[in-house]
C-alpha cells in the first residue's frame, strides 16, 4: 500500500483586517507560500503534478482559479496545472484531502496543496453580495427543494453558533474563558517562537497580528451579537488575510528528490450535519474518523479544531471527551485569525510543528464549514 507523506508545511504570518497583508494581491500571497515550500524542499517545480488551493469568495483578485494564478505568479512552469476548491472554511484542508487521494490512488506523486484569502480586499460573503444584482438575496431563496426541507429558517454562522450554545447550554462566561485562553496561548506561542519554523515572512511582516492582551472584564462589557444571545465579537474568529501551503509526496517522489517526510496522512474524511446548526459537524466527523481508524480520542496527542466560534469547540469537547489541554494548545482562530481559504493548511502547519516540538504521534484536525459539513484529518508524525 502506498503512502501520502507531508514533506513540509508553511504559512504567512496572519494579518488582521486592514493590517500588514491587506494590500497584497491574493495571487502574490499564494505565490509566496508556493515558492517557500518549493525552495525549502528543493524539489523541481516541473515535477509537481497539480496545485490544489482552497479559496472562498472567488471574485476579483481571487477569481479565475487562484491556484493556477498563484503558481504562475510564483514564476513556475506553465505545464503544471492548478485547481481551486471551495469547501468553505475547510477549503484548504479539503485541498490536502484531494491531493493525498491523488497520491494514494497512484495517479500523482507530488502535490502542492494550500489556500489563500485576503478578506480585507474581498470581505466574507462578497460572492453573495455580487449575486444580489442577479436577483439572489441568499443562496437558498427561490429553491423549492430547500424550502420544502428547511423552510425559511435563518442560515448563518452567527445563528448556528447561537443554536449550538443553546443546545449544549454553554454559558457566555464559559465562551469568554475559552476565548481568553486562546489569546493567552497564542501570545505564549509567539513569545516562545513556536511558529517560527512554519511562518515565511512577507517582507518585514513576520508575526501574527491577531493575539492581544484582554480580560474577562473587557469581554463582559461587549454587546451581544443578538438581543438575549450569548455571543459577542470576542468569542468569534477574526477576519484575516493570509496564505498557507503543504507539500505532499508519494514514496517514489520522496526517493526521487531525496526528501525527508515529516508526517504521513493516517486518515482523511468529511461528514455532514444539520446545515441550520451549520457548525456542529466536527462532532460526527471526529467520531467517524476515530471509528474508521480504530483510534480513541485518548490516542490523539494534539487537536487543531478551528475556532470559528467558541461554542463550536466547547460543544465538541463535551461530545468527544477530549482533554482540553491537548486542544488548540497554541491558540486558535479567536486569537490568531481565520483567513477562510487558507485556514486548513495553516492549521496543518501548526499541528505538524507542534507534534514535532512535543514528540506526539497522532494529530487530529477538524474544521466546521458552511453548509453543515466538516473535514477530519489525522496525521502521524514520522
Amino acid at each position: 500500500m502506498t503512502e501520502a507523506y507531508i514533506v513540509d508545511a508553511v504559512r504567512t504570518p496572519i494579518g488582521k483586517r486592514n493590517g500588514g497583508l491587506s494590500g497584497v494581491h491574493p495571487a502574490d500571497l499564494g505565490a509566496h507560500v508556493i515558492k517557500a515550500v518549493v525552495e525549502r524542499t528543493g524539489i523541481d517545480p516541473a515535477g509537481v503534478d497539480d496545485v490544489v488551493f482552497g479559496c472562498v469568495d472567488a471574485i476579483g483578485g481571487q477569481a479565475g482559479n487562484i491556484a493556477r494564478t498563484a503558481w504562475l505568479a510564483a514564476g513556475y512552469p506553465e505545464e503544471v496545472p492548478g485547481v481551486t476548491v471551495d469547501r468553505q472554511c475547510g477549503s484548504s484542508q479539503q485541498a490536502v484531502h484531494f491531493g493525498a487521494q491523488a497520491i494514494l490512488s497512484g495517479t500523482a506523486d507530488l502535490i502542492v496543496a494550500g489556500g489563500v484569502q485576503n478578506m480585507s480586499q474581498i470581505p466574507i460573503a462578497s460572492a453573495m453580495v455580487v449575486g444580489q444584482q442577479y436577483g439572489f438575496d441568499t443562496p437558498f431563496g427561490g429553491s423549492t427543494g430547500w424550502a420544502e426541507r428547511y423552510g425559511d429558517q435563518e442560515v448563518s454562522q452567527f445563528h448556528g453558533a447561537e443554536l449550538i450554545a443553546d443546545k449544549w447550554d454553554i454559558s457566555r462566561e464559559a465562551l469568554e474563558r475559552w476565548a481568553l485562553q486562546s489569546h493567552e496561548r497564542a501570545r505564549t506561542a509567539i513569545a516562545e517562537g513556536r511558529f517560527d519554523r512554519e511562518i515565511v515572512p512577507v517582507g518585514d511582516f513576520t508575526t501574527d497580528e491577531g493575539p492581544r492582551e484582554t480580560s474577562l472584564e473587557k469581554m463582559a462589557a461587549l454587546k451581544t451579537l443578538t438581543d438575549g444571545g450569548r455571543l459577542t465579537a470576542a468569542v468569534a474568529s477574526q477576519i484575516s488575510d493570509g496564505a498557507s501551503a503543504v507539500l505532499l509526496a508519494s514514496p517514489e517522489a520522496v526517493e526521487r528528490y531525496g526528501l525527508t517526510p515529516r508526517a504521513r496522512i493516517h486518515h482523511l474524511s468529511a461528514r455532514g450535519a444539520d446545515p441550520i446548526f451549520m457548525l456542529s459537524a466536527p462532532i460526527p466527523a471526529t467520531r467517524y474518523a476515530l471509528e474508521k481508524t480504530g483510534l480513541s480520542i485518548d490516542d490523539i496527542d494534539l487537536v487543531e479544531i478551528n475556532e470559528a466560534f467558541a461554542p463550536v469547540v466547547l460543544a465538541w469537547l463535551a461530545e468527544t471527551g477530549a482533554d482540553p489541554a491537548k486542544v488548540n494548545v497554541n491558540g486558535g482562530a479567536i486569537a490568531l485569525g481565520h483567513p477562510l481559504g487558507a485556514t486548513g493548511t495553516k492549521l496543518m502547519a501548526t499541528l505538524l510543528n507542534e507534534l514535532e516540538r512535543t514528540g506526539g504521534r497522532y494529530g487530529l484536525q477538524t474544521i466546521c464549514e458552511g453548509g453543515g459539513t466538516a473535514n477530519a484529518t489525522i496525521i502521524e508524525r514520522l
